[in-house]
């Protein structure tokens, strides 16, 4: 078998194939959560804290104190970013949060197995029945 025919086989099997569709859609997810996220979770828990920009927050580690976060970025300070920290904890919440949520639903959807009918007891089984309900009589 050539390697492109085996590289073909490979590529099309179903779990592949799946595969590539889920990583597509997440990163697609991904991007909406994460504007979620920074376009509308953040301000609201923002404006609750006190009109706090959680994406400014950070600590300076150097000498010169800078303004804001990105005149400390351009001056190239180096500085412990902890508001853009606390935007990526809120985003892995949520995206946890998602996927459990999913995955509970898709397995209250799948049907649950019906229960196995009981094995039949074996012959020897059946024969001491027999002779139990003889000896009754």
């Amino acid at each position: 078998m050539s390697f492109v025919s085996e590289f073909k086989a490979f590529a099309m099997k179903g779990n592949v194939v799946d595969l590539a569709v889920a990583v597509i859609i997440g990163g697609a997810f991904g991007k909406i959560v994460d504007s979620l996220v920074k376009d509308i979770v953040m301000p609201i828990i923002g404006q609750l804290v006190g009109g706090v920009d959680f994406k400014e927050l950070y600590i300076n580690l150097g000498n010169t104190a800078y303004a804001t976060l990105e005149l400390a970025e351009k001056a190239g300070a180096p500085l412990i970013k902890y508001g853009v920290f606390i935007n990526a904890v809120v985003n892995f919440v949520i995206i946890a949060l998602a996927i459990f949520v999913a995955i509970k639903a898709m397995s209250k959807l799948q049907k649950a197995a019906p229960p196995a009918p009981p094995a039949a007891p074996p012959e020897e089984v059946l024969l001491l029945r027999e002779i139990r309900d003889s000896l009754k009589k």
